[in-house]
């Protein structure tokens, strides 16, 4: 059975707020040629005129010509392994397990553990050697003196040591302890930027929330800037190991029971903690009233749920920014998504399961690689992949319809190589030229209708994914890319066409999602018209002079049904869409001239939706765009 989804009408829908690796170069684009027609980026003399004829062309070999801005990647470049942040913090909470209690003593006597460190090791720390030496002595602010002591860890963005009070202090935690957990980090480090690190505005909104500790005291002290804390006692990491490496379900739904309040709390107070792992649940300090205790640490990555006026922040999505940890973090984090609540219990569900049975199902990937709180400056394909759901995912046609005057438009599927040229030239002989084009199973689909406004069309099949040497022959005949396809065996069909409103373009093929690519020609006044994918590899196209004004990209492991929901919203429209076995992507417009009726609707089948296309036709909405890939786990 077909699975309709949504549909948009303007001011009419109102959606519900929801909570929430061999390493190879890469191809260089050619150098720009002198001034002439036909180059990519090249402006043409005249657009063409309706009627011209079609015409099928063969491929060539040809040697490359200078002055199209192609970049054509052929292989996965190698993967860089990121830094980890660190951090080290104390939380606090009342552990009713008897069985936790007694291994938090047992683990305990094997000495503090405030860095969180695990089988993840850390990378890319800070090298202390080009940093000043951390303070001999602290005081800050009205705290009390303290010599610095032994090293309890280091991270990406501190280090932590023991600091002894110089005179005074009796008590084994609170402000006027002998002992306390000295937090350093240099104001040059990326943490802070030469201003008080971020951490410190999350723990003055949270001091007093359950869960979340006191900080006593902070400053600056020469070079760095300090935060007075408890020390902790063991990570349940640290539980874990001792345990040989498994915990009963048991203790598990203890830690989860208390788990779940501490994070109950840490969001009533308008933040999510974006980190969630065992490194950073830790009991309190042996020996002390709070050692039966479980605290949540590391509030570096936390971040804003809702805004000042009780509102959920905006939704957004960016897939080259990612926050948290790969082993345990959420679909939406690894897809770049705005942090929500259900993010953080996503990430404990994944932890509670690691303890208990000791490892998650997509171990053996790079994990434990952590890309603190900033965009990651790496281009798309040199990005460690990241993949965080294994098994047999369904794949479905996905058409998009939009609302047009009634209009010819005419469908061609499981079409094999060798029918395609009569398809097209019928097409053409009754004045339709192709608006779209996907591929299943090594066949294509074709639709075609009269409302392209084109003057002539050209396309090639061809065994290569976008075959950049007849691409560029076309541009220089004054043809646009309109319309791309690839097939699971690596071969493509491409549409060129004369009587489009382009100015320039340009493409890139990638075992990725060239998200950095497309964001950068985003700002050069590029805007994605077409995309396509042959295997696990994406081509993605983008114009000068679209027409539209604004554009956006809905990433996902699924049909993000959500995600389109909000951005239709918004007045967005999709506009092309992709999708490989794993992933689905949708371009998403605002148009610069607004439609009289916006409508948009989506509909996912697992045949070609022939058995519905007319229904579409009798309410005046034809096929937009359509494709064949991912979309239900």
């Amino acid at each position: 059975m077909p699975e309709l989804r949504s549909s948009t009408r303007q001011a009419r829908l109102r959606f519900r707020k929801l909570d929430d690796q061999q390493a190879e170069p890469a191809v260089k684009p050619v150098p720009p040629a002198p001034q002439r027609a036909g180059k990519c980026d090249h402006i043409p003399a005249a657009r063409g005129r309706k009627g011209a004829p079609w015409r099928r062309v063969v491929p060539a070999p040809r040697r490359a010509r200078k002055g199209a801005e192609v970049v054509d990647l052929d292989a996965n470049l190698g993967s860089e392994h990121l830094p980890k942040a660190v951090a080290i913090h104390a939380v606090v909470c009342e552990s009713k397990d008897p069985a936790l209690n007694k291994v938090a003593q047992g683990v305990g006597n094997k000495g503090m553990r405030m860095d969180g460190e695990s089988a993840e090791k850390l990378v890319g720390a800070e090298d202390d050697s080009t940093i000043a030496p951390i303070p001999e002595r602290v005081h800050v602010g009205n705290s009390p003196v303290y010599i610095t002591d032994r090293k309890l860890g280091k991270g990406g963005f501190g280090q932590v040591y023991v600091g002894r009070r110089v005179s005074g202090g009796t008590a084994r935690t609170g402000p006027h302890a002998y002992e306390v957990a000295l937090k350093f980090e240099h104001r040059s480090s990326k943490g802070c930027n030469f201003v008080p690190p971020y951490e410190w505005q999350v723990y003055q909104t949270l001091n007093g929330c359950y869960g979340v500790p006191a900080v006593h005291y902070k400053g600056r002290q020469g070079d760095y800037y300090i935060l007075v804390m408890d020390i902790l006692g063991p990570s349940l990491w640290d539980v874990w190991n001792s345990l040989g490496q498994a915990m009963s379900p048991h203790m598990a739904a203890c830690i989860a029971v208390e788990a779940i309040s501490i994070l109950e709390k840490f969001h009533s107070k308008g933040f999510v903690h974006g980190d969630v792992k065992p490194e950073n649940f830790l009991l309190g300090l042996p020996g002390s009233p709070e050692e039966k205790k479980l605290f949540l640490i590391d509030l570096g990555l936390a971040s804003k749920w809702r805004d000042s006026s009780g509102q959920h922040v905006d939704y957004d999505q960016r897939p080259d920014i990612f926050r948290g940890t790969i082993r345990y973090a959420s679909a939406h984090a690894h897809l770049g998504r705005t942090g929500s609540r259900r993010d953080d219990l996503e990430s404990l569900a994944y932890t509670l399961i690691f303890l208990i049975k000791g490892r998650l199902p997509w171990q053996g990937y790079q994990v434990g690689q952590k890309r603190g709180r900033l965009p990651v400056n790496h281009e798309e394909d040199d990005q460690p992949k990241k993949k965080v759901r294994l098994g047999s995912p369904a794949s479905q046609w996905i058409s998009v319809y939009n609302a047009r005057r009634p209009m010819k438009q005419r469908y061609h599927y499981n079409v094999a190589d060798n029918r395609l040229q009569q398809h097209i030239e019928k097409g053409n002989e009754d004045g339709l030229y192709i608006s779209c084009v996907a591929s299943s199973a090594n066949l294509w689909a074709l639709i075609m209708d009269a409302g392209t406004d084109f003057g002539s069309q050209v396309y090639e099949l061809s065994p290569v994914f976008l075959h950049k040497d007849w691409i560029m022959d076309q541009w220089e005949k004054s043809f646009y890319i309109t319309a791309i396809a690839g097939a699971l065996n690596g071969s493509s069909l491409v549409l060129m066409s004369k009587g489009t409103p382009y100015t320039q373009q340009s493409y890139k093929v990638s075992e990725s999602f060239p998200f950095k690519w497309i964001n950068k020609k985003w700002k050069e006044g590029f805007h994605v018209t077409s995309m396509a994918t042959a295997g696990n590899r994406w081509g993605v196209v983008m114009s000068r002079n679209s027409g539209y004004s604004e554009q956006i990209v809905e990433l996902d492991f699924l049909y993000p049904s959500e995600g389109i929901h909000r951005r239709w919203e918004h007045g967005y429209r999709i506009t092309s869409s992709a999708a490989t076995g794993d992933q689905a992507a949708f371009i998403l417009s605002k148009p610069k001239r607004k439609p009289v009726d916006e409508t948009q609707e989506t509909l996912r089948t697992s045949a070609f939706p022939s058995n519905h296309v007319k229904d579409k036709w009798a309410k005046n909405l034809y096929i937009a765009s359509i494709c064949y890939g991912r979309t239900v786990s």
